[in-house]
């Protein structure tokens, strides 16, 4: 039932990838939304998955490719941790990512970027991490990030699709349009490093106030609501004249 509404669904918004191609002269940001246990590790917590899934270890081994690229090049990247402090819950979802707990770190493939010099770490109290980067003092986490490193693209990755990745990029695109982000341009969605959880119907009965969430389809609505927004979406990301 679900394949017959995906592709039903794919043929009436159908969404049209492309390869990208990012030039070397055109500083690049790479921006990895919430990559951590759990969301990720089966039996991490209330939102991790329940058994082992091929799209979120997808996701996970793309991202870290990426990574490893942009710190053997020292480019930029920011990842956000989704972390919450106890008792403060993120409505509609039950208590997860506390703050100090192992659901709020890095899945162990990416641990490593702790160390990184050129890797910036932004631990956010909410879906968007654009929201997520304000300070008590008005300053943007983010912003500073872009406006600091200069940076022309950004280039996101992580979890979950149609939630805090499209909420981050639809933020973005709407700062930049606005000339809150020069100098970035671009916004690119990798749809290959993103990814985002499955809820059947089925399951979702069983729970009290529980919300569908196939897979596959909010994965496909997600990328596609970020183009409508202005993003790119690419099937394959490659960069000019790689050290």
């Amino acid at each position: 039932m679900v394949l017959h509404t995906l592709e039903l669904l794919k043929k009436e918004i159908p969404l049209e990838e492309e390869s990208v191609c990012i030039p070397e002269d055109v500083t690049t940001g790479l921006v990895l939304v919430d990559i951590i246990n759990g969301f990720c590790t089966v039996g991490a917590g209330n939102l991790a998955p329940r058994e082992p899934n091929d799209q979120i270890l997808g996701m996970i081994d793309e991202s870290l490719k990426l990574s490893r690229v942009f710190c053997e090049n020292k480019w930029p990247i920011l990842a956000f941790l989704d972390t919450h402090q106890p008792g403060k819950l993120e409505h509609p979802y039950p208590a997860h990512c506390v703050a100090g707990s192992d659901e709020s770190n890095f899945v162990p493939a990416l641990q490593w970027l702790e160390k990184e010099p050129n890797v910036t770490i932004r631990r956010k109290d909410c879906y968007d991490g654009y929201i997520g980067s304000f300070e008590e003092d008005g300053s943007n986490v983010f912003v500073n990030w872009v406006k600091t490193n200069n940076i022309q693209t950004l280039l996101v990755s992580g979890i979950c699709t149609d939630i805090c990745v499209l909420d981050f990029v639809c933020s973005t695109l709407s700062a930049r349009n606005r000339g809150f982000l020069a100098p970035l341009k671009d916004v690119i969605m990798y749809s290959g490093g993103c990814a985002t959880f499955d809820f059947p119907a089925s399951v979702a009965m069983e729970t009290k106030d529980g919300l569908a969430h196939p897979q596959e389809i909010m994965h496909h609505m997600g990328l596609y609501m970020a183009k409508g927004r202005g993003a790119k979406i690419a099937k394959n990301v490659s960069f000019g004249a790689l050290k």
